[in-house]
């Protein structure tokens, strides 16, 4: 009985750690970083204390919350860009990175723009552009990806995607989902649509 507890705290320190990390994105893309570690804690269910235990100061909060963001960008790509099917991993990759750019909404914006020295996503992103590209060439070689269509492109989708409004979550997935079908379609070889 006594081997279990440890393992039932360290699963309830962990289900707490991911409930404050994905409030605090919640709270910071509505309003802001300026927002009372309080309100976090309490949108997130747990007391002031269970946060400040895990994140000392808010800095330490954003800091896991933005990687926490980088991480979940770079699982939708190596994911998408490991299916065997090149086309199947770029649709893929298309509609996520729209649901996680509806999720965070002016989350990453606003982290960026406060932090910009503390956060260089140069290799992030570099590294995510060269699996896209290589993902690009396998989907044009497979014949369902339009010929005339380049990385920055995809690029450009990806950024008008995270212009997206809605008052509330359930409005910016539908206008995520609606915005990457057409990006599909539209990316999508002529001849691949009768298929």
């Amino acid at each position: 009985m006594t081997g279990a507890l440890p393992q039932l705290l360290r699963s309830d320190a962990e289900e707490n750690r991911t409930r404050i990390l994905d409030a605090a994105r919640a709270v910071f893309a509505e309003r802001g970083l300026d927002v009372p570690l309080r309100e976090v804690a309490r949108r997130a269910g747990v007391g002031p204390a269970t946060l400040y235990r895990r994140f000392p100061t808010k800095q330490a909060l954003v800091y896991d919350a933005f990687a926490d963001e980088l991480r979940a960008c770079q699982a939708v790509v190596d994911e998408g860009c490991a299916d065997p099917d090149a086309w199947n991993g770029l649709c893929s990759i298309v509609t996520r990175v729209g649901e996680l750019n509806a999720r965070n909404q002016g989350f990453v914006d606003a982290v960026l723009t406060a932090f910009p020295a503390e956060f260089d996503v140069r290799a992030h992103r570099a590294q995510m552009l060269h699996s896209l590209a290589d993902l690009l060439t396998r989907a044009l070689q497979s014949g369902r990806l339009r010929r005339d269509v380049t990385l920055d492109d995809l690029v450009i989708a990806f950024r008008a995607g995270r212009g997206l409004r809605g008052a509330t979550l359930d409005q910016r997935l539908a206008r995520a989902a609606r915005f990457s079908a057409l990006m599909i379609e539209a990316f999508r070889a002529p001849s691949a649509a009768v298929r």
